[in-house]
């Protein structure tokens, strides 16, 4: 498959040199004449996509320096992390190579076996340690509490939750709590990819106060009740129909928004989908909308054109969305495709920027990221979190598009299996 092309060396370089770029913008960075908080996120082979994209993009909105390292041995792909369900994600140092340097907070997503690999990195360990001795703020979700920080003996006498099916490898001296999120002392955990935005969340409050989290959490419209089975908003009620397994193309490209995105390609891959990711940019590696997660697409867009999709589906993020409006080959599939009668959709920005204009919305009720909603001509179902209507679905930011992908789940794949979804990821 294409996606081979990105352990080219031409990706390797321009993964390295986006990297260090960053990197070197983000050592003069500073959060409103302040010196900025600076948080370590460490990945590896393996870790859950959603928790590290959420963790990073939630902190990086609050104004913290955010820096996302792998703890991978070094290899032929240079900093590129093969993480859970097939995301290839660019990091931006190694853990190996941050030794000496302070963080605020240190936040460890969890997966498996993502979880085991930031456990056996030594160098992680010691950083870690050394930084809660020195009274550091540090967390852990899914299983890396449990398989990690425990495992290192970095939650006695704690109260901590964990992904519940790891509850059991809790070590005696672990205060095992069924909760979203737990906080105790210098400890933040909590319980998996559905909990995700909450973990976030409470690290930004706990970096930042109350004020600021709560600053954070409008934007991302987060949801209003935590826990609970996710609704849909039906109109005009058809079978989205596929011979198969479902075949998904999700476009990217640079200023798309990294928890759409990976959310999309998560929770699909998870269900059992095919999804292709396809760059609309000039090269395999995609810079997101807050630049922390430089992802690297299974294929171009013009090789993706040539196969044929049960759904197209875009992710938000304005500068992401003004790109899909003014690419005229991912406009013609698009086109194409409800022509057809066959499921589209799109997230965030993207409904009132490449969908309204190109006419896709037309005799259709959608919604959108609310400070564009105002672009679409038929507003009537602005108020809604995800909106199916005959073969479109839309839905409105980052804090909904968890439920955005599990309503495609359950078009596609049927209702129990969105809620076997669902359960999975610990969203309800």
């Amino acid at each position: 498959m294409a996606a081979a092309a990105a352990s080219s060396s031409l990706v390797r370089r321009a993964a390295a040199a986006a990297s260090s770029r960053l990197l070197h913008a983000r050592a003069f960075a500073s959060g409103g004449g302040e010196k900025a908080k600076r948080v370590l996120v460490p990945v590896a082979a393996g870790t859950e996509p959603i928790e590290a994209a959420a963790t990073a993009d939630v902190l990086n909105r609050a104004g913290a320096r955010v820096t996302v390292a792998t703890a991978d041995p070094p290899g032929d792909d240079g900093l590129v992390v093969e993480a859970a369900y097939g995301v290839k994600l660019v990091a931006d140092a190694r853990v190996a190579d941050l030794e000496g340097k302070a963080f605020d907070l240190i936040a460890l997503p969890g997966g498996m076996p993502g979880s085991v690999n930031l456990r056996d990195c030594k160098a992680l360990e010691k950083m870690v340690k050394n930084h809660a001795e020195n009274g550091g703020l540090y967390g852990a979700i899914c299983a890396a509490p449990a398989a990690t920080l425990a495992y290192w003996g970095m939650l006695k006498g704690l109260k901590a939750t964990c992904y519940p099916s790891f509850m059991e490898k809790f070590t005696a001296e672990v205060i095992p709590v069924n909760s979203r999120v737990v906080v105790d002392r210098n400890a933040v955990t909590s319980q998996g990819p559905g909990t995700a935005i909450e973990f976030a969340l409470a690290l930004v409050e706990r970096l930042y106060g109350k004020e600021k989290m709560e600053e954070v959490a409008g934007p991302l419209y987060v949801r209003p009740q935590h826990g609970i089975e996710y609704t849909i908003e039906e109109l005009n009620s058809v079978e989205w129909k596929c011979s198969g397994t479902p075949q998904v193309l999700v476009p990217v490209a640079n200023g798309s928004e990294e928890m759409e995105a990976i959310n999309l390609i998560d929770v699909l891959r998870r269900a059992g989908a095919n999804v292709t990711v396809a760059s609309v940019e000039e090269n395999l590696q995609i810079v997101t909308r807050r630049h922390k997660f430089n992802l690297i697409a299974d294929m171009m867009l013009d090789e993706a054109a040539e196969m044929q999709f049960d759904l197209i589906v875009m992710p938000g993020g304005l500068q992401g969305a003004q790109k899909f409006a003014n690419t005229k080959k991912l406009v013609d599939l698009l086109k194409k495709q409800a022509e057809s009668n066959k499921p589209y959709g799109a997230i965030c920005a993207s409904p009132a920027h490449v969908l309204e204009p190109h006419g896709l919305l037309k005799g259709k009720k959608a919604t959108a990221f609310p400070p564009t909603s105002h672009l679409l001509t038929d507003q009537s179902a602005c108020e809604h979190r995800v909106v199916v209507d005959g073969n479109l679905i839309t839905s409105r930011a980052p804090g909904t598009a968890t439920e955005f992908s599990l309503a495609i789940v359950e078009k596609l794949l049927g209702r129990d299996k969105a809620i076997s979804i669902a359960k999975e990821l610990i969203f309800m």
